[in-house]
């Protein structure tokens, strides 16, 4: 409580000193992390109904209540290795800086209101699940980078859900090539054999929720949910800060 406490008032102390700014805007805000109206109005949330594995919003209710129970076409073709994924906002052009700030630039300021919104849109994902699993980075991109973006997101969610974050249950095992750029194809490929496990006992029978920033083609989390399944997982869900929901949008 204490801890807390302090924490509370040094940010109110810093506030004072630096006033918080809008990292899109860079209008001045109430509190670090918040953004200016005209950012905000401009940021696509995503909510159901939604494709019941994938995320894909539909334009309208796909089952009785509003409730999403249907699928999409592109999932109903080709299920995707993972069992349901969630994000709460589209990735456009919109939000492209922000995300790229944080991923490259170390921008962190909006770390907890990316958790929180994380934790509103999967809610369903964070549901009797174990632990949550950061999609890995290679050891030496995360040499280079300096820390994993996933990670964050997964402190911040772990914050929020009160689920433990595993950190070294799934791990990258070979250094792919940047997605960025890439077709559905060449991401498959690209990142095929590139995860591993090292000891199935830790996930065997667990429910888990694997952590990322951007869902594209969901290549990569898909690969990872392979690898924890052929380990004994029982279930692997995804929750994600963005996903691509136009072919048009910015890819990352």
């Amino acid at each position: 409580m204490w801890s807390s406490a302090l924490r509370a008032s040094g940010r109110s102390f810093a506030d004072l000193v630096w006033p918080p700014v809008c990292p899109l805007a860079g209008e001045t805000v109430d509190r670090a992390g918040h953004l200016s109206p005209m950012p905000w109005s401009r940021l696509t949330f995503l909510d159901a109904p939604w494709c019941d594995l994938c995320g894909w919003p539909f334009p309208y209710p796909a089952g009785s209540g509003g409730a999403s129970t249907a699928i999409c076409a592109s999932c109903a073709a080709h299920p995707p290795r993972y069992d349901r994924a969630r994000a709460p906002l589209a990735y456009d052009a919109a939000i492209s800086p922000l995300v790229v700030g944080f991923k490259h630039g170390s921008r962190r300021e909006m770390i907890d209101q990316f958790g929180r919104w994380m934790a509103r849109a999967g809610a369903d994902c964070l549901d009797g699940a174990d632990a949550l699993l950061p999609v890995p980075l290679h050891w030496r991109r995360l040499i280079a980078r300096r820390y994993n973006q996933s990670a964050l997101l997964g402190q911040a969610l772990a914050r929020e859900s009160g689920l433990p974050l595993w950190t070294d249950v799934l791990l990258r095992r070979r250094a792919t090539p940047s997605q960025a750029g890439r077709t559905a194809r060449m991401r498959k490929r690209n990142v095929a054999a590139a995860f591993h496990v090292p000891d199935r006992k830790r996930v065997a029978g667990r429910h888990l929720v694997l952590v990322d920033d951007v869902i594209t083609t969901g290549a990569t989390v898909s690969a990872c949910a392979y690898q924890l399944k052929r380990a004994g997982a029982a279930s692997v869900r995804v929750v994600a800060l963005c996903r691509v929901v136009r072919e048009t949008d910015p890819t990352i």
